[in-house]
């Protein structure tokens, strides 16, 4: 599996939105969400599954003690909701916009069922996209149990590379634009801001990294 933490190169918006099937595109329409608007709550009723259009949208759960924790960011392209498909009547988490101009494309589970009736190659690609999500998040958990901050950092970046990285054609290193936050890392990572900064500054001074806001270059000889 070349990704963990998001689908490889994959739009899914472009592959399960309505909007490409004649039948359902009259009653198709999309939700417009702002930063900390929720799609869903835990325990609501899953009638739905969605696809993110644009903007960018957290899923996770509070435990026991009330802790958040994040099971995932998923950016435009991405689809989250899917376990209606299968059958689940309740939400396990929640969904929430952490970006002012989020919108959705919100696909309701009959019209999703009639679609893969109809189709058995989308009905392979919808529960080949279900599978990959249920093996990386089974992977993340993982690794949130068993490493330690900084070994999971690395691993995401490994992964940031692997889906957004590019090749410096002047120096060689691993150049990586992507659309996450240091706030959106600590998240996934599950460690504090604070720690976050910490530990790419160690990187930055074992000569591993260099970082801005939006770019994370991986040097040549780390990559």
């Amino acid at each position: 599996m070349n990704s963990l933490w998001f689908f490889d190169d994959v739009n899914l918006f472009k592959l399960l939105c309505p909007h490409k099937f004649k039948n359902y595109k009259k009653d198709h329409s999309f939700d417009a969400y702002k930063k900390q608007d929720y799609i869903y709550f835990e325990q609501d009723f899953a009638n739905k599954i969605y696809l993110i259009e644009k903007g960018k949208v957290k899923i996770g759960y509070y435990n026991e003690d009330g802790v958040e924790v994040v099971k995932a960011i998923l950016t435009r392209g991405e689809l989250f909701g899917e376990t209606a498909i299968l059958g689940d009547d309740k939400r396990e988490e929640f969904a929430q916009s952490i970006d002012n101009t989020t919108s959705i494309c919100p696909v309701g589970v009959d019209a999703m069922h009639n679609l893969m009736r109809d189709n058995q190659t989308f009905t392979f690609k919808v529960y080949k996209i279900i599978g990959f999500r249920l093996k990386k998040l089974e992977r993340r958990l993982q690794l949130l149990l068993f490493k330690d901050a900084k070994t999971r950092l690395l691993e995401f970046l490994h992964e940031l590379c692997t889906d957004y990285g590019y090749d410096c054609d002047k120096t060689g290193d691993r150049v990586v634009h992507h659309p996450y936050t240091q706030k959106d890392i600590a998240s996934l990572i599950g460690t504090s801001r604070p720690t976050l900064n910490i530990l790419l500054n160690e990187l930055k001074e074992e000569s591993v990294l260099d970082y801005t806001r939006k770019e994370i270059r991986i040097y040549k000889k780390t990559a």
